[in-house]
């Protein structure tokens, strides 16, 4: 009879904060996977430019959680669900910045925000510049941290992002499993109803669409006004991205034409920076021949100054811009794809705020295979939310009301539903 490993049954949260060391992340998650554990991601937002969420989430088959406001399918917070079901957090690797936070006990990114409403035991491995570990100021924070009982596993001297050889290099995973074996040796098994743990995919992601190719359209344009101002809107690009994250697990491939974003970009998309709606419909119409489906999931604007100023508009009594309208991209894309032997599927977004009313007739009047419409005034479904509750219009047919839903999965309900429009010889059902 063989023993059991020595993790076999632990929710363990890997905390995964900014350092280039982040890519070591994915090593320590395959470790802690071998060793038994179910392992659910936290990343902060500076630690998914080093690392994308669906490295983590395609080994640990949990979806990375990345914000405090995030919830659960059935509304629970996800991030007390997690900090109340964990066996131990690991935060691998910290960087100075987050041991200051979680010193201060500043719950400013999920990561912090789960330690401090957590009673699991915390093991922390910094990672840093050799000068920043040295600094009274980090070592005053690791102090504080030992003083909280955590165990903090010292970093290793080495090779450094910097180009030096010092004090700083992330500890060997062998070390960092060591430590958190050593945390939970003894302790019983803290919450063993998988229904009580955050949700784990079943498995991995369906490649339903290999072969496509998804064009998405993400985040704000900026109209400018002068070389400094600009008009803009409160898009972050969230939803945008969700769902090209979305449609690259399934196998797509996919071009993310991007105006004004604030949120990390997947890993894996061809990125075309289209900061304008004169830029972004010049980028949509030149990826529309080859795609599969065209999802339009920016913020575009309906307006932009007719005259923009060469020099920067001294700030001199009141001033009158006079707006003109700009192309309407998304009919324009729709009337193109009509005249394709081989037509895409043209996704809308309408954000809408109060009442979806008017939803029906954009959806008629823009010649969409579907437009996706929300209320941006409703709680929990405006710009920069990680959550979005929305209602499909499919033109000539019954409205479908979605629950509230985080946005990543608002994105894969999507998906399937173009799956479904699709008919096995690529041709489109219904038109």
């Amino acid at each position: 009879m063989t023993d059991s490993p020595p993790l076999a049954g632990r929710l363990v949260l890997l905390g995964v904060s900014g350092s280039i060391a982040a890519y070591k992340s994915a090593e320590l998650a395959r470790a802690l996977t071998a060793a038994g554990a179910d392992v659910q991601p936290l990343m902060t937002h500076s630690a998914q430019a080093f690392i994308g969420p669906l490295t983590l989430e395609t080994l640990t088959r949990h979806r990375p959680m990345t914000d405090p406001l995030e919830l659960l399918p059935d509304g629970r917070i996800a991030h007390i669900v997690a900090a109340d079901a964990a066996d131990a957090i690991l935060v691998a690797p910290a960087t100075a910045r987050w041991l200051a936070a979680m010193a201060a006990g500043l719950a400013d990114d999920v990561i912090t925000a789960t330690c401090l409403a957590s009673t699991a035991p915390v093991v922390v491995a910094p990672a840093m510049d050799g000068e920043m570990f040295a600094h009274p100021a980090t070592r005053a924070n690791v102090e504080r941290l030992l003083s909280y009982g955590y165990r903090i596993v010292a970093p290793e001297v080495g090779p450094l992002a910097s180009g030096h050889v010092g004090l700083g290099r992330l500890a060997e995973p062998a070390r960092i499993m060591q430590a958190l074996e050593e945390v939970l040796r003894d302790r019983p098994l803290r919450q063993p109803d998988p229904a009580q743990r955050p949700p784990r995919m079943s498995a991995p992601p369906t490649p339903d669409l290999t072969g496509w190719h998804v064009v998405v359209t993400a985040g704000g344009t900026a109209e400018p006004i002068d070389p400094v101002r600009f008009i803009g809107n409160r898009s972050s690009g969230r939803m945008g991205v969700a769902v090209a994250e979305a449609a690259l697990a399934r196998g797509a491939r996919v071009t993310l034409v991007r105006g004004q974003t604030s949120v990390p970009l997947p890993d894996g998309a061809e990125l075309v920076d289209a900061p304008t709606a004169a830029q972004m419909r010049d980028a949509v119409l030149a990826a529309l021949p080859d795609a599969d489906a065209l999802v339009m999931a920016a913020a575009v604007a309906d307006f932009r100054p007719r005259h923009v100023a060469d020099t920067k508009i001294g700030r001199a009594g009141s001033l009158t811009i006079e707006l003109e309208p700009t192309d309407d991209i998304l009919a324009e894309a729709a009337t193109k794809a009509r005249q394709m032997s081989r037509r895409p599927l043209i996704v809308g977004f309408a954000a809408e705020t109060g009442s979806l009313e008017r939803a029906p007739e954009k959806a008629a009047r823009k010649g969409v295979d579907l437009l996706v419409a929300n209320d941006v005034a409703a709680e929990g479904s405006g710009f920069g939310s990680p959550t979005n509750q929305v209602t499909l219009i499919f033109p000539g047919a019954a409205a479908e009301e979605w629950p509230l839903l985080p946005k990543r999965q608002v994105a894969d309900r999507l998906l399937d539903r173009l799956v479904g429009l699709r008919g096995p010889d690529g041709a489109s059902l219904g038109r």
